[in-house]
């Protein structure tokens, strides 16, 4: 089934190149067919990339899928034309009388900047409370898992001594969830990220509603479900395109920074050669399995009654 996706979205063209098959908003609307309606609230600064690093991702679902775009009204990103953000996203306060299936929430790059501090952090938390009476199932990825975490258990984030980058692998702690349905036994995953979760800060009064279920020895903890799947905060970017910790090295490298090869990502460790993806499969895996058996198999007919 397709994607269901704003008329002339750019990353619709690159898409077919990839023979994913979307749906515009006015040949939906004559079909009988009510669609998933999933959110994405986007705080990654490069818009367009992520947008089609999740679409990529979440078409390989037999559900049809409405996916809507949402901002945060009190930022103005840099990285992305205004025209864009006019054409195909809405604000949280455009969207908050609404119900939806699903909604994911990005990374942002704000891991040295304490919560409170962000400039849109209240109207952040007012997301994060909408979803907890408004959408049926919420992914919280990498930064936005910390901050939501924090937000709604107290659950503190640690920063690490080095970056937390490249590709590791992982163990599942609860392999029966039907998250991991047709999971290997281990998967790998891309991380890109400066903050960690401790063990003992689940052991406090007021996380019995959270469960650890994956980590890895090397980039620790990695996917807690939370509310018996209502919620899972990810700390990894299993939505990542191949190249993307390519970019992302590089970049840091032209501008001086100080930064290592992400780990398992090159061959022989050479830059100069093309990534090995490991990854795709565990994250279709996981994306997939969340629309079906947290979002489609428990989210009411009517979507007015999601509680």
């Amino acid at each position: 089934m397709p994607l269901i996706l704003p008329d002339q979205l750019p990353a619709i063209n690159m898409l077919k190149q990839e023979n994913i098959f979307t749906m515009g908003y006015k040949r939906a609307d004559s079909q009988q067919i009510r669609p998933l309606r999933l959110a994405v609230l986007n705080l990654m600064p490069l818009k367009i990339t992520t947008e089609t690093d999740f679409i990529r991702i979440l078409s390989n679902s037999a559900l049809q899928i409405q996916v809507e775009f949402m901002k945060i009204k009190s930022h103005t990103p840099k990285n992305t034309p205004i025209e864009h953000m006019l054409a195909f996203y809405r604000t949280f306060d455009e969207m908050k009388k609404e119900k939806y299936d699903g909604l994911i929430v990005t990374g942002a790059p704000l891991e040295f900047i304490n919560y409170e501090d962000v400039t849109y952090w209240n109207e952040l938390v007012e997301v994060f409370n909408w979803a907890h009476h408004n959408v049926t199932s919420t992914i919280y990825v990498c930064w936005a898992a910390f901050a939501a975490l924090y937000h709604f258990y107290g659950v503190p984030k640690h920063n690490t001594d080095g970056k937390v980058f490249g590709v590791f692998n992982h163990k599942m702690l609860s392999p029966e969830l039907p998250i991991f349905r047709g999971f290997d036994d281990e998967f790998f995953a891309p991380h890109s990220r400066f903050l960690e979760l401790k063990h003992e800060d689940f052991t406090k009064p007021g996380t019995e509603n959270l469960q650890i279920i994956a980590e890895s020895d090397e980039a620790g903890i990695t996917i807690i479900e939370g509310r018996n799947g209502r919620e899972f905060f990810i700390t990894c970017h299993l939505e990542y395109s191949p190249m993307t910790l390519n970019d992302e090295y590089w970049r840091d490298i032209n501008k001086g920074k100080p930064i290592h090869i992400p780990y398992n990502y090159y061959p022989d460790d050479d830059p100069k050669k093309r990534p090995l993806v490991r990854w795709r499969a565990a994250a279709n895996l996981l994306y997939t399995n969340w629309l079906n058996y947290y979002v489609y198999q428990e989210t009411p007919y009517n979507i007015n009654e999601i509680e």
